[in-house]
């Protein structure tokens, strides 16, 4: 039976006949195609023959008058006006299979590691689903240990939740990305790296990964020279596998890095298709975008969850630009890490009192809670009085809150940092920081 339904499901998928139009004018990075126009609608696909043989895919991404504007997946070179482009309709669609597991493919689904052909699936799984309806999602689920103890402890994640990564460039965002494929403790990963530096890829699939990690993982890759409308739907690929796995009943670890790449990329299409630019350059549907990819991730409506795990790089180490404000209002959470803190040399470089986690009242015992309520309280008084710390301007005796935060600040510290081949328990971080507290005027050799 399953092999008769992919045969008919196969048969359904051709078509009697082909449709075609012309090239009328080619603007930038946008095609302007003359054609039927009940044929064409936006997210069909269509092919345009270029010069010299080659075959350019395409997708509709908007209107103008009666002539569709197309973007590529591939480079424009060859292409002119009166060029055939093919007309095939339907949406983009991708049939995956958990022989994918341990590969590597691109933002088409195609296997780029060179181990051979993917075997498709029984169904086609539509890339830009809707998510699941709100009132029939289960609820989030127990701790989810991901490895890292400044996480695990004062930013604790829950299995279903959508959290995200603000850090400016070059703070370590991608290592901490990968510690968090290392460490956490999932079914299934799926990892979506989108607008990369290509030198990274492999560096990230071999040593952050390793063989152990990729073989219940699938990474999607969409480098930075890849055509805007690649590296948009990598996006959207890696969300769909996810949710493939999550319909089997699996508790799936989503990782995108990153979401402010996605967001240029859609900024790119919406401009060549004719939108007027907003804040910051970006077009409206960019923010339109966002939520309708983010929301997908989380519990589904029956067994299985996606956590969503989303970096985000934000512009001039300003955590209130348009994307970052636009993501941290859609996540449960946010992780936020600091350029300072980088520069002093602790990693990573997480700034706790300034990061977030929406659910973790709900998921961490009374006696956790009062434990990280202290401590959160001992650091804030340190960073409050910080310079004058520094300055040598504070007397001792003065404040015993503050006293207790100066003999702690340089064991907090060295909790909170933590190499990248470390792991530690959500139960060791919580021991550790009691360890910490507990402490404080003793003298003790923490």
């Amino acid at each position: 039976m399953p092999i008769l339904d992919t045969l008919t499901s196969d048969i359904g998928r051709i078509r009697p006949h082909r449709r075609y139009g012309r090239v009328h004018a080619v603007n930038g990075l946008a095609v302007e195609v003359s054609g039927p126009t009940d044929a064409m609608h936006v997210g069909a696909r269509m092919t345009v023959e270029a010069h010299g043989g080659r075959a350019v895919a395409c997708e509709i991404v908007g209107f103008r008058a009666d002539h569709a504007i197309a973007m590529p997946f591939a480079r424009l070179e060859g292409i002119g006006p009166g060029a055939r482009t093919y007309i095939e309709g339907g949406i983009a669609a991708i049939r995956p299979d958990t022989s994918w597991l341990g590969r590597v493919v691109n933002a088409i689904g195609e296997p780029i590691d060179g181990k051979g052909a993917l075997k498709p699936g029984r169904a086609d799984h539509v890339l830009r689903r809707p998510a699941p309806p709100a009132h029939a999602r289960q609820r989030l689920g127990a701790p989810l240990d991901l490895g890292i103890r400044a996480i695990n402890t004062f930013v604790t994640c829950c299995r279903g939740q959508r959290m995200g990564i603000f850090a400016g460039s070059g703070i370590g965002k991608s290592m901490l990305f990968s510690m968090l494929a290392r460490n956490t403790r999932a079914d299934v990963s799926v990892i979506g790296l989108i607008g990369e530096r290509g030198r990274e890829v492999q560096e990230f699939i071999a040593d952050s990964l390793g063989p152990e990690g990729l073989a219940r993982s699938i990474v999607v890759v969409a480098t930075s020279d890849e055509a805007a409308l690649m590296r948009r739907q990598a996006a959207h690929l890696t969300m769909t596998l996810a949710e493939y796995f999550r319909d089997q009943g699996r508790d799936v670890l989503c990782l995108i890095d990153s979401i402010t790449r996605f967001a240029a990329a859609q900024r790119e299409i919406g401009l060549a298709s004719g939108e007027p630019p907003t804040t910051r350059g970006y077009t409206p549907t960019v923010f339109a975008e966002l939520p309708a990819l983010l929301e997908r991730a989380g519990p589904g409506t029956e067994a299985g969850s996606i956590t969503g795990l989303f970096t985000v790089l934000v512009e001039g180490d300003d955590h209130n630009e348009p994307v970052a404000d636009a993501v941290r209002a859609t996540l449960d959470g946010h992780i936020v890490m600091e350029r300072q803190i980088a520069e002093r040399g602790r990693f990573p470089a997480i700034n706790v009192l300034r990061s977030v986690s929406r659910t973790m009242p709900e998921c961490v015992n009374p006696e956790h809670r009062a434990l990280i309520a202290e401590a959160r309280t001992v650091m804030g008084a340190y960073a409050d009085m910080e310079e004058i710390i520094r300055l040598g301007a504070y007397r001792r005796g003065s404040d015993p809150l503050i006293d207790r935060a100066i003999e702690l600040n340089p064991h907090f510290e060295a909790f909170l940092g933590q190499e990248k081949t470390e792991f530690t328990s959500i139960g060791d971080g919580y021991a550790e920081l009691a360890r910490i507290m507990n402490s404080a005027g003793t003298g003790a050799n923490i």
